[in-house]
């Protein structure tokens, strides 16, 4: 049993224990780049703003954005491995595409092919969180396509300078954390299906 046990942490061919890192590792160091950066606000600046910034704080953004784009694309392969259907392999390795992206060209520098990056990163990752809920039960399911519809309004609503009273920094995030709390919420539920038994 001990030795199963042992088998199932060191995984790696493990989807739901990559998406579970990849999502865990770009929310703490994105907050960790926003608190690294003076006078930064959550509510009036672009997440992106963290890739224009001191220097420290920009090499923990691309580092975020970079991992958790190469954790995405490792993910997407391992999850085609099991099924061709349904395609949330397919967005979620789009979605990584988006991050790495984003990471390589700056808002400043390449503010359009940026801009390009960003909006496929987040539309086929929420497209990734409702697509996966055919993948789980209820009311799993149904959480799933809650955050993903949160997602795709809000992206509409950031591009037509819509803020809702949240500043434009705000709305931007209402479109990010959905898929991150779903890599972490169907990373530990894949993960909970290759547990072996006991």
């Amino acid at each position: 049993m001990y030795e199963r046990g042992i088998h199932f942490m060191l995984n790696l061919r493990s989807p739901g224990l990559w998406l579970f890192l990849g999502g865990l590792e770009i929310l703490f160091l994105v907050h960790l780049a926003e608190f690294m950066y003076p006078g930064y606000s959550v509510s009036k600046d672009y997440i992106s703003k963290l890739g224009v910034g001191p220097t420290d704080v920009k090499a923990v953004f691309m580092a975020a954005l970079l991992l958790f784009g190469a954790i995405a694309l490792l993910t997407a392969y391992l999850l085609r491995q099991r099924s061709k259907k349904p395609l949330v392999w397919l967005f979620l390795a789009l979605s990584g595409i988006g991050a790495i992206g984003v990471a390589i060209f700056d808002m400043n520098a390449f503010s359009e092919v940026h801009a390009a990056f960003a909006v496929t990163a987040f539309l086929f990752g929420n497209l990734a969180v409702i697509v996966s809920s055919k993948m789980v039960r209820p009311p799993l399911s149904w959480l799933f396509v809650i955050l993903g519809l949160i997602g795709l309004v809000a992206l509409p609503l950031m591009g037509t300078d819509t803020d809702l009273g949240l500043g434009i920094g705000g709305m931007e995030r209402l479109i990010f954390y959905p898929p991150m709390f779903w890599a972490l919420g169907f990373g530990g539920y894949l993960l909970a299906e290759e547990r072996p038994a006991p």
